[in-house]
């Protein structure tokens, strides 16, 4: 994303310093951050940020849909940039959460022809093939 001051614009979203750093951390790293996360990576570069800021702002982001919660593990909440429909999948070794392309015709289910989705959540775990690589060596 080239335009961070842009996007935020367009979404109602007033581009103060704070917010800016906070989006382009979640678009461009795409580590799916936890609030501790984000604020180990930008208090150096910001003295004045304060958890609770780095946790208002995503709750901003999430109203208004530029970004949404991951909550794979019950007391993790991690946050994700990536709007389009994608599942994920963590890796019980290294704790890494990837992205997962699915098939858009998951929201096509005969059963759910009668209720509004509003939400969609695919999640798998398992050991990622990098650490799986690690215990071939």
């Amino acid at each position: 994303m080239n335009d961070v001051i842009g996007h935020l614009k367009k979404n109602g979203i007033k581009p103060s310093f704070q917010r800016i750093k906070i989006f382009e951390y979640l678009v461009t790293k795409e580590n799916h951050p936890t609030v501790e996360m984000i604020y180990k990576e930008l208090v150096n570069e910001i003295p004045t940020l304060s958890k609770t800021t780095v946790y208002n702002t995503l709750n901003l982001f999430i109203e208004k849909k530029i970004a949404h919660t991951i909550v794979i593990e019950e007391n993790e909440t991690r946050y994700d940039s990536h709007m389009e429909v994608h599942g994920h999948f963590k890796c019980e070794k290294c704790g890494t959460i990837y992205d997962i392309k699915i098939d858009d015709k998951i929201s096509e289910i005969k059963s759910l022809d009668k209720f509004q989705i509003d939400e969609q959540h695919v999640y798998y775990k398992g050991i990622c093939d990098k650490c799986l690589q690690k215990n071939l060596n």
